[in-house]
């Protein structure tokens, strides 16, 4: 028999459902109704909203783990504690690093993946390593260099078919054949950590690049005689731009005005979070480098740079309301299905419609979570 899910409002991938029930059949979604069938198993949250479960395209690591650390256990780890972040899909997110070490890295994703038990696995990003130094952030520039299609080719056979997005610097030797080639094959490429021209950029975009890597952080800043990464993130269309809404990497004006300049359809918020996320004040390490946490932030101790985030993607969901730069069903868009469909996985994840699965998250009028279902089932909350 089929439990159906009683609330005051429904967030759906293109509008919002009023107060009623909606069907839950074999862990996957099936259809909005006004009124209660009869005889039917009610799960009851009257007061409350039901959003998809939120899908992070950018996070390097969560509860004590990294990516980077290449351990099994350690990714199922982070997918069984992502979900008291309200997250339900993720793409465990890389660093720049050798080539072996980054092969080695996509067979471990690939062996866990499908036997996770919390947040969903949905591919593989590489942020890097073909970035300029210059805009290194927290990476290590030592292992920065042009991009190579074949390169590309033996990472993807190691993932099995997982790797979905890397990002480059457009201003690379050779970017625009290996963009062509990259998206040929399937891979969504990102631009980011770059020195770029806006036109470097829009050859970039032309190649078929979509998505940018946390816009404004690590990137040309925008000048009125060149308008650099940040103009183009600004006025490419058809093109996703990442964002961190911790209030510290961006801060909430930027992002109103990047809302307003992208639309809420092509801004898909992230965490870029590190192994810290969910975890004390303390040291941390993300890849090789030192990383020192307090205050709410993540910083290199070599610096002082911004290294990731500790943000949860529960808490850039409520920012953005709480910053009244968004209205709940905008925000909860930007971090569900906008970031689904900037990697193409929009009929995985990321919003409610019959026949996907069942991860959905139950927030309180003012965008708290109060629980988080994977398949249908309860795996986090009050």
């Amino acid at each position: 028999m089929a439990t159906y899910l009683k609330a005051d409002r429904f967030y759906y991938a293109h509008e919002t459902k009023p107060a009623g029930y909606l069907e839950l059949v074999d862990g996957r979604f099936g259809q909005w109704t006004e009124s209660m069938p009869s005889a039917a198993q009610v799960l009851d949250y009257t007061g409350y909203q039901i959003a998809p479960g939120l899908v992070d395209t950018h996070i390097h690591g969560y509860a004590g783990h990294d990516v980077m650390d290449n351990s099994a256990d350690g990714l199922r780890s982070i997918s069984q504690h992502l979900p008291e972040a309200g997250v339900t899909s993720f793409l465990p997110t890389t660093l720049t690093a050798s080539s072996q070490q980054l092969e080695d890295i996509c067979a471990t994703i690939a062996d866990v993946s499908g036997s996770e038990t919390g947040a969903k696995i949905q591919g593989i990003y590489f942020e890097g390593p073909y970035f300029t130094e210059k805009y290194k952030g927290a990476q290590n520039p030592s292992y920065m260099r042009n991009p190579s299609f074949e390169e590309l080719e033996r990472w993807q056979k190691a993932a099995k078919g997982l790797l979905r997005k890397i990002g480059l610097a457009p201003e690379r030797e050779g970017t625009v054949d290996f963009i062509r080639k990259a998206t040929a094959s399937g891979v969504i490429v990102a631009l980011g950590h770059s020195d770029a021209t806006y036109q470097d950029a829009k050859r970039a975009v032309q190649a078929g690049a979509s998505v940018w890597v946390h816009a404004y952080n690590g990137m040309s800043g925008l000048n009125h005689r060149e308008p650099g990464m940040v103009g183009a993130v600004y006025n490419l269309d058809n093109t996703y731009a990442e964002l961190i809404c911790d209030g510290y990497h961006v801060s909430p004006v930027a992002c109103q005005i990047l809302l307003k300049q992208k639309g809420t359809g092509h801004v898909a918020m992230i965490t870029d979070c590190m192994s810290a996320g969910g975890q004390p004040d303390g040291d941390y390490m993300l890849g090789e480098l030192p990383v020192i946490v307090k205050d709410n932030t993540a910083r290199l101790k070599d610096g002082g740079n911004l290294a990731g985030s500790i943000l949860k993607l529960k808490d850039g969901l409520k920012n953005v309301v709480d910053w009244g730069i968004a209205t709940p069903e905008e925000a909860v868009h930007m971090a569900t299905y906008v970031p689904a469909k900037s990697v193409g996985l929009e009929e995985q994840c990321g919003q409610i419609k019959a026949n996907l699965s069942a991860d959905f998250i139950v927030l309180k009028d003012d965008m708290s979570l109060v629980a988080t279902y994977i398949n249908g089932e309860k795996v986090w909350g009050e």
